[in-house]
């Protein structure tokens, strides 16, 4: 069993998160709650809870100042927040899991699941990193690999490359990175940040593409040589992308 404190400034948002949790979570043992940073900080330095829901904004400040005000100190983070599309993209760029009010008990489920399963404590405190960096501009994404979590610059990723479940992810550097993630997440986090996908296999960055070719049914090629096929379908969107 994992403890845990509910953090929201809302008392109708921490009763119901609660209550939840002991009807649907029996793994998970909510030891105190807090309406705020300053309430936050004290609670978990009284209890040490292993887990923290976490609501973005609060009278006091925000969840992110809780991480700051945390920062050093081992614990997971589920943030419980009502829609605000930035804050879910920093989410996604930092691994970190989320979710939005009202809260479906599903996906509360399927959430505590996910923390029997992350791991090493420098892992959490990697996810953390990414999440502050990320606070105010999204600049790097955290990449889980077969060692844990990869912190690396978005503006280094060159493009993506689907192979079935799984994206290898190219580096200027000339790395490659294989992750357990879809083409289709990475496109939901990238799309947004100058990225472009021209083909079911392929997420490009629109800065790294030299040229475009209309031979061979189509293909683009990036500052690095490489060709990469675009779909039928994509071709006009990207040549008004390129040429805008």
């Amino acid at each position: 069993m994992k403890t845990a404190i509910v953090v929201d400034d809302e008392e109708k948002s921490r009763i119901t998160l609660s209550t939840f949790l002991k009807k649907y979570c029996p793994t998970i043992q909510v030891v105190a709650q807090a309406d705020g940073v300053v309430s936050a900080e004290e609670a978990f330095h009284q209890h040490a809870p292993e887990v923290i829901f976490l609501d973005i904004e609060m009278n006091d400040g925000t969840g992110f100042d809780v991480i700051e005000r945390l920062k050093g100190k081992a614990f997971e983070v589920i943030f419980v927040t009502a829609y605000n599309q930035y804050a879910l993209q920093a989410f996604r760029y930092s691994a970190i899991d989320y979710l939005l009010k009202p809260i479906n008990p599903e996906e509360l489920i399927q959430a505590v699941a996910k923390l029997s399963d992350e791991g090493r404590i420098d892992q959490i405190e990697k996810k953390l990193e990414a999440l502050l960096i990320n606070r105010n501009a999204l600049h790097k994404i955290a990449i889980p690999s077969m060692d844990g979590i990869r912190l690396e610059e978005v503006a280094n990723i060159i493009y993506c490359e689907s192979d079935n479940y799984y994206t290898h992810i190219h580096l200027k550097s000339g790395e490659k990175l294989l992750v357990s993630k879809t083409l289709k997440e990475y496109d939901q986090m990238l799309c947004d940040e100058g990225f472009f996908r021209i083909h079911q296999k392929f997420l490009v960055k629109l800065s790294e593409i030299k040229a475009y070719s209309k031979s061979d049914g189509g293909y683009v090629t990036l500052n690095d040589g490489t060709n990469l096929t675009v779909s039928r379908r994509k071709k006009d969107e990207l040549i008004g992308l390129i040429t805008a």
